[in-house]
């Protein structure tokens, strides 16, 4: 059993899922909030790598992914970053990125380090199922799950494809939209979770819009974990990472 699949292995436990820009603010602040995010209760750790045209993306992750290639993030610094990473923590690290800095990479190359740097996922917002049959050949023979996600407006068809494709967990994308921090999550969130659950197997993650507890109460009653993101990178920027340890520590508790 791998790191992911031992996270949703465990009984009456929802998954915490929180998401940071590497290199931002810094490389220094990437390696020392990871260990404190693991500390105070995520199970697992999206590690974004920074890209130019992040277009699943809302202001303050874009703001992130920018500043951070200003600094010189390249996919090979999160590589060397995510194996540092590894040395500090035994949670599962999970990339998200896009299609076109993988590509860049070569598939097959783009997949041995990661598993060189101890990554066991990968997130493609802009990677459909029916092109990524390729990558998952290659990230099947690695032990690497590849993640797809859906959205509320995802046709059925969708659904079963991605609930025959996807590896590890399915994210689920709360709103038709952007990620970012928001006042509230749309009301019909249930009914979106629950037309997913009929039609799928695996775990489901649910993120774009979660920033506080409440929040990711409500989504843990209807999925099995919670992804929280852009609300962190703003903690983040203020330098407090004490307050983000906290805040970590209030959504642990809202989950159970």
């Amino acid at each position: 059993m791998n790191r992911i699949a031992s996270v949703f292995n465990q009984r009456d436990h929802k998954a915490l899922i929180p998401y940071v820009t590497v290199g931002y603010p810094s490389l220094e602040a990437t390696l020392k909030v990871v260990p404190l995010l693991a500390k105070n209760g995520a199970d697992i750790v999206e590690l974004g790598i920074p890209f130019s045209d992040p277009l699943a993306d809302g202001v303050t992750i874009q703001r992130s992914s920018y500043n951070a290639l200003q600094q010189g993030i390249t996919s090979r610094i999160c590589f060397e970053t995510a194996k540092k990473l590894r040395e500090k923590v035994d949670i599962p690290l999970v990339f998200m990125t896009y299609y076109n800095p993988v590509f860049h990479y070569g598939l097959e190359e783009f997949c041995n380090a990661c598993v060189g740097s101890g990554i066991d996922g990968l997130i493609i917002p802009d990677l459909p199922p029916q092109e990524g049959g390729n990558l998952e050949t290659i990230t099947k023979k690695q032990d690497l799950d590849l993640i797809y996600l859906l959205a509320p407006t995802s046709t059925e068809e969708r659904i079963r494809l991605v609930g025959q494709r996807s590896r590890g967990f399915i994210y689920l994308v709360s709103v038709t939209g952007v990620t970012g921090a928001r006042d509230r999550l749309p009301a019909d969130l249930e009914v979106f979770v629950s037309r997913v659950k009929q039609s799928v197997a695996q775990p489901l993650c649910v993120g774009f819009g979660i920033s506080t507890p409440s929040q990711a109460k409500r989504v843990a009653r209807l999925a099995d974990g919670v992804i929280v993101g852009s609300r962190i990178i703003q903690l983040m920027e203020s330098g407090d990472m004490p307050q983000v340890g906290d805040f970590l520590k209030e959504l642990r508790q809202a989950l159970g």
